[in-house]
C-alpha cells in the first residue's frame, strides 16, 4: 500500500523550528536526529522563523560574521590603497602647482 504522510500541527512546527535555531548543529544533523526530512525543517524554516531565538555565539553565526569581517577588512584596505594613491597624486599636484606658481625672472 502507500506510505503513510506524517502530519504536524502549527505549534509543533514552531517549537521545531525554535529547538533548531537553538542548536549549533546543522539542518541535515538535526533532520536525522528528528526523524523529519530536511527539506521539511528548511521549509519549516523559512516560514516560522525568529531571529531572536538564535544563539548569539552559534558555530554558522560565528562563521558568517568572519567572512562578513574578512570582506570588511579587504574593502577596508582597498581604501587605505586608493586614499594612499590619491594623497601621492595631491602632494604631486601641489609641488607642481608650487613650481608653475613662482615668477620667472
Amino acid at each position: 500500500m502507500g506510505e503513510h504522510r506524517q502530519r504536524y500541527n502549527e505549534e509543533f512546527k514552531q517549537q521545531t523550528v525554535k529547538y533548531i535555531q537553538e542548536q549549533t548543529k546543522t539542518v541535515t544533523e538535526l533532520a536525522e536526529e528528528l526523524n523529519i526530512p530536511a527539506k521539511t525543517l528548511h521549509s519549516w524554516l523559512a516560514k516560522y522563523r525568529q531571529f531572536e531565538d538564535e544563539p548569539i555565539a552559534g558555530q554558522e553565526k560565528v562563521r558568517q560574521l568572519e567572512q562578513l569581517l574578512k570582506a570588511k577588512d579587504r574593502e577596508l584596505a582597498a581604501k587605505d590603497k586608493k586614499i594612499a594613491e590619491v594623497e601621492e597624486e595631491l602632494a604631486i599636484v601641489k609641488k607642481a602647482v608650487h613650481i608653475f606658481s613662482k615668477p620667472r625672472k
